[in-house]
């Protein structure tokens, strides 16, 4: 099996970082497979998963990718960190079903700690979350709102994620809904 890399990246927004990182990518001779990329607070910031075209030189290709990651902070600016990854066996998906989790409320410290910590006890899998401040075109008021995707074991009881759920809403007074 050919082996994965994840690479991270983050700099200082400004025209060129895609192409920077991607050039390092395509001079290699890797494949990108799949990104996150965002802008956080006039910072750029990276996740991309890449393959490499041909199988049996990572070991060379981790290696030369390291360099080059040296280099673009060094030349560009750009704060970058490559790991190899493996695929480990995969959770049998007829043990979960997958739901969207919305949450939405005055921003505060600690919602997606709250959030996170009851999934984390009963074993349900966050695979991708996305949250963001808004403001209230009425009020003005910071209103933060969080977006998570989840896998949630069928041994945990809707009735278990709802209380968990409508415990948290009263707590922190936010809107919690899953669909």
């Amino acid at each position: 099996m050919v082996k994965e890399f994840v690479l991270t990246a983050f700099c200082k927004d400004r025209p060129g970082i895609v192409a920077d990182i991607s050039e390092v990518i395509y001079k290699n001779e890797c494949n990108l497979k799949n990104s996150t990329m965002t802008n956080l607070a006039g910072e750029f910031a990276i996740i991309l998963l890449l393959s490499p075209l041909s199988a049996g030189k990572e070991t060379d290709l981790e290696e030369k990718l390291s360099t080059e990651c040296r280099r673009l902070e060094r030349e560009k600016g750009i704060t970058a960190f490559i790991r190899p990854v493996s695929h480990p066996a995969s959770k049998p998906k007829a043990d979960y079903y997958v739901k969207n989790l919305y949450v939405e409320g005055l921003d505060q410290a600690g919602i997606v700690y709250k959030v996170s910590r009851f999934l984390t006890d009963n074993d349900i899998n966050i695979t991708s979350l996305n949250s963001q401040v808004k403001f209230s075109p009425e009020s003005g008021a910071a209103i933060y709102c969080l977006s998570i995707s989840l896998e949630i074991p069928k041994n945990v009881s809707r009735q278990t994620v709802e209380q968990g759920l409508n415990q948290i809403e009263d707590q922190l007074n936010v809107d919690i809904t899953v669909e």
